[in-house]
């Protein structure tokens, strides 16, 4: 079997692969390109700068996994591979430690103007008295959304004796008082939050999730962190909270356009903190998420069960055949639920009826769940 390698990950991973299959590293490749030579492989490894589109899956008749060094999938037709049995695999663990202690220090160093004083020293200015900044102990951090980082971001801001605040609608009040945190509705954390960090995907629903109105509801003098996604915070509404006073000052790492537009006002406020989507970006990040998506590359290829596939899970060819039309139906099934169910979801029971219940129904299964939660999932 042979696998692309379409971006430059850490060679630990590509050595794992290189053990167990023909691999070929071609990074930098026009559109044109991959599709013409995808035909050739098995696998598929990106990290953000390669777009699997419908065009180079259509292309991609061989084509079993696509495995995405990271986190995030945007930049794979998800639904697409979905349709065509390809399984889409990311590495949710392997960055978790550096995006959540990125965010930890952009936190404090907006709180204690760290950036400012340096680059006013640097220039010749001792603003001691101007760089007065603000203690953690005893503030109130909102998060929105708790999975591992917005978790990780909790568990060193209560060691900073921080008090914590969360919305999240996919976690239970008793599984968010287990971690110290206090479980609240998006609208309650706006007026109490001195802090507010994003760890939320990039979705329709949370697209300009904190914008001109939320800004207006929030706390006078709160400090926003976004380590996340672009287009989770509107930025020009941001910048105008900032420069009215509403909002203290911000650290971002995320912008909805990547590279940056150097116009772009937040850039241009001096009580904004910026770094280029540095979250994953430490040795051992790399590493991490390279190793985890070669691992489980070669466990997909060899038939072997993985839990990191953000769309289905593998299954033998002949079974894949039968239950491939059912795909949509499924997804659209527990996109349906979601819309029906009242209250938060504590567990979920599929059950199958007639000839399909004789076959390996996991990937439909996954498909529904996938519907169901796909405000995290997309």
């Amino acid at each position: 079997m042979r696998v692309l390698v379409s971006d430059p990950v850490s060679v630990q991973g590509i050595e794992l692969l290189q053990k167990e299959y023909e691999v070929d590293v071609k990074t930098g490749l026009p559109i044109e390109e991959l599709i013409r030579i995808i035909p050739e492989y098995d696998a598929l490894v990106v990290r953000s700068e390669t777009k699997v589109t419908k065009a180079v899956l259509d292309a991609a008749t061989k084509l079993k996994v696509i495995g995405r060094a990271g986190v995030g999938v945007d930049n794979i037709d998800v639904p697409e591979a979905t349709k065509k049995g390809v399984i889409v695999l990311n590495a949710p663990e392997g960055n978790t430690v550096a995006a959540t202690e990125h965010t930890v220090a952009m936190m404090l160093a907006l709180a204690r103007n760290i950036p400012q004083a340096h680059a006013s020293l640097k220039n010749g200015q001792w603003l001691r008295s101007k760089m007065m900044g603000v203690e953690m102990r005893g503030k109130t951090l909102g998060i929105l959304g708790l999975g591992r980082i917005g978790s990780g971001v909790a568990k060193r801001a209560l060691a900073m004796e921080m008090n914590i605040v969360a919305y999240d609608p996919f976690i239970s009040a008793d599984q968010a008082k287990a971690m110290g945190i206090k479980l609240v509705e998006l609208a309650e954390i706006f007026p109490v939050a001195d802090f507010i960090t994003l760890h939320l995907p990039k979705t329709a629903e949370t697209k300009n999730l904190l914008n001109k109105e939320t800004f207006a509801k929030m706390k006078p003098g709160v400090r926003i962190i976004n380590c996340a996604r672009g287009g989770v915070v509107n930025e020009v509404d941001l910048a105008e909270a900032v420069e009215q006073g509403l909002v203290a000052g911000a650290a971002i790492d995320v912008f909805e356009k990547e590279p940056v537009d150097f116009n772009n006002p937040l850039l241009k406020l001096d009580q904004v903190i910026v770094t280029p989507h540095l979250g994953a970006s430490t040795a051992e990040a790399q590493v991490g998420v390279s190793v985890d998506v070669a691992e489980s590359i070669i466990a997909v290829l060899k038939g072997e069960p993985i839990s990191t596939a953000v769309n289905m899970a593998p299954m033998q060819a002949d079974v894949l055949e039968v239950i491939r039309p059912y795909f949509d139906l499924a997804e659209k099934m527990g996109c349906l639920a979601i819309n029906l169910a009242e209250g938060r979801i504590n567990a979920i029971d599929v059950e199958y009826n007639g000839e399909i219940s004789e076959l390996d129904t996991k990937m439909l299964t996954t498909a529904i769940i996938k519907g169901l939660l796909n405000s995290i999932l997309t």
